[in-house]
């Protein structure tokens, strides 16, 4: 270990065991006085995965209207108490269902309506603000696009459209998607169902909270750090990264272009996991067919190797102990039920996750794509963030915190070379991808902490910034992963686990999440902790 290495160990360590233990203290008494939970689902037609509806509709078991409906006013029950909701289009959603149930009552039917064209008919579903659906806003968080409607739906809205879904909703985001609360100065902050006092994560918060509430089904996320799987982990529900070129991010603000477009991954979240692959078949469209999403997955001929943390990296915080014994706990059901044989591996550049990331964002990019430019939206200038710190320290600003620290590191990033350590990183980060390769192989997964703790209090990430590292890393290597609920811990709140795997190896991790999930109970209706 060289000095300059030593010296910030020192300082991380006398962080660790003296400010973050007083913010840890008083981010406590702050948010552990007056806490809610939201009310537990009592509407059974809530209950159901979107799959079971489609099919209960198509049958006349229950109309479209009926369960689009049901989850409506389950909405306005709960976004009074999460803020999770942007902007509704109830009165739209209910007009379509009523169309789904007058085309359900022809004697013809046409095939473009069939179990297999339209699997999610008359099923409602939520979408993320960032992405564009026509209609409703498509701010992205930033004040400055605050009136800005989305003439055309993104792909991912369109396909799930055509395969008979009702969006109803736009979900809350993180200032341009880019940390792991979901507040920004345009819809403020969103809360979690489980307990107000925590964040929802981000930036895919709000469809992750809906989720978690009840009120919501399916929903469309996207990823370049973790924004699908921390808030599908922080709010008990199932989200997939997709491997990296599968899913079109056409369509959603802000979109990633050049080199760094591998990093993000549009995919499905959702509160049952049979729903996953559907899902992820249509949002796919035409390049489902890499996939092979309905080749049978044997159990038994998986791998499975696991991680209960990254091996000692110096900026994120340690894994803690629930999040380790849920890990075992699944592992051990694999071994013991299953009779696979699990091994612990030790991937020793995973405590290097955040740099490697880092440096891969750090490559050159199309003009226009740095974060202070798309914190002006004008796509040609850049704002100062030193500045707009400033005005922030006045309440002057039109941005959040987050969004303005991240704009200060990119502007000093900027004026300091870094070549050479960032060509270092990008070959420790290819030579992971060979050790990821080398162990996986076709048919290994690997279980992984998908945070190193439960959802955070409220501006908890602010001292703990880099535990996204996590997630992170496998935007890098562009594998597919699956985070899956695992129960709540003794305060009441979600655990999970990430079960990752080899590149395009999507329908083996969603095997393996609906295994985990018939095996621990998935999501869990919200309710007071006893």
């Amino acid at each position: 270990m060289n000095i300059v290495r030593l010296v910030f160990y020192i300082l991380i360590k006398l962080y660790r065991w003296t400010l973050l233990p007083v913010s840890d203290l008083i981010l406590v008494w702050l948010y552990e006085r007056d806490f809610k939970v939201v009310p537990p689902v009592e509407d059974p037609l809530l209950l159901k995965s979107a799959t079971t509806l489609a099919q209960m509709i198509r049958n006349h078991e229950v109309t479209s209207e009926e369960v689009v409906r049901a989850f409506i006013e389950r909405t306005k029950i709960v976004n009074p108490i999460v803020n999770a909701m942007c902007q509704n289009r109830f009165e739209l959603a209910l007009q379509e269902s009523r169309k789904v149930d007058d085309l359900l009552s022809q004697s013809v039917i046409a095939d473009s309506y069939s179990v297999k064209n339209a699997p999610f008919l008359g099923v409602p579903l939520s979408v993320k603000e960032a992405f564009a659906l026509k209609g409703m806003p498509n701010s992205s968080g930033l004040k400055s696009r605050r009136n800005l409607i989305a003439e055309q739906d993104a792909d991912v809205v369109h396909n799930l459209r055509q395969a008979g879904a009702i969006p109803y909703v736009v979900t809350n985001i993180s200032e341009l998607c880019m940390w792991y609360e979901s507040a920004n100065k345009v819809y403020g902050r969103s809360k979690n169902p489980y307990h107000t006092g925590r964040i929802v994560g981000g930036s895919s918060g709000g469809e992750g909270c809906l989720l978690g509430a009840g009120s919501s089904l399916i929903g469309i996320g996207s990823d370049i750090g973790g924004s699908i799987r921390m808030p599908s982990f922080f709010n008990g529900v199932f989200g997939h990264r997709t491997s990296k070129g599968i899913v079109s991010n056409a369509g959603q603000y802000p979109c990633a272009y050049g080199p760094i477009a591998d990093f993000l991954s549009t995919g499905p979240m959702c509160r049952y996991a049979e729903d996953l692959l559907p899902m992820l078949e249509v949002m796919a469209g035409d390049n489902a067919a890499e996939l092979e999403l309905h080749k049978p997955v044997d159990l038994k001929t998986i791998k499975i190797f696991y991680m209960l943390d990254d091996g000692g990296s110096l900026l994120a915080s340690p894994v803690k102990q629930d999040i380790k014994d849920a890990i075992v706990k699944v592992k051990d059901y694999f071994r013991d039920t299953h009779e696979i044989e699990v091994k612990p591996v030790s991937l020793s550049k995973l405590k290097y996750s955040l740099e490697i990331w880092m440096a891969g964002l750090s490559v050159d990019s199309p003009p226009g794509q740095d974060f202070c430019t798309y914190m002006s939206d004008d796509g040609k200038h850049s704002i100062n963030p030193v500045v707009e710190f400033v005005k922030w320290l006045f309440f002057l600003s039109d941005h959040t915190l987050p969004a303005i620290a991240l704009g200060v590191s990119e502007y000093f990033l900027k004026r300091i070379d870094t070549t050479a350590s960032d060509q270092k990183l990008l070959m420790m980060g290819e030579s992971l991808r060979e050790d990821f390769n080398a162990l996986l192989g076709d048919s290994g997964i690997l279980l992984y902490p998908p945070h190193p703790r439960v959802a955070p209090y409220h501006n908890q990430p602010i001292f703990t910034g880099f535990d996204f590292s996590y997630t992170a890393i496998f935007n890098f290597l562009g594998l597919p992963v699956t985070q899956c609920p695992l129960g709540l811990n003794k305060e009441g709140l979600p655990l999970g686990v990430q079960v990752v795997g080899p590149l395009l190896s999507d329908r083996v991790t969603i095997a393996v999440a609906r295994e985990i999930e018939r095996a621990f109970g998935g999501w869990v209706n919200p309710m007071m902790p006893t």
